[in-house]
């Protein structure tokens, strides 16, 4: 029994460890499209983050210079203003 339990277990968090691409929120500066400027002296696959406000919480994206030169959010972390 405790194979069984251990083995549905294991499924479970390999299947919840499957990378889905984050979509842009309203603040990120990808939301309505691709900035019409290029980074063009950035290297690819470098990283910077952009930081925002979402009514009471900040929150920190990184994102990631692609071949094309297009931007891709690679992680996003919500942080309250307030903390309790």
């Amino acid at each position: 029994m405790k194979i069984a339990s251990l083995l549905l277990l294991s499924a479970a968090l390999i299947t919840g460890c499957t990378t889905t691409e984050l979509e842009p929120i309203p603040g990120s500066i990808t939301y309505q499209g691709q900035p019409r400027t290029k980074l063009t002296k950035a290297p690819v696959g470098s990283t910077f983050s952009h930081d925002f406000y979402q009514g009471s919480r900040v929150v920190e994206e990184t994102y990631q210079i692609q071949p094309d030169r297009s931007l891709k959010i690679v992680r996003r972390e919500y942080r309250t203003i307030f903390p309790d």
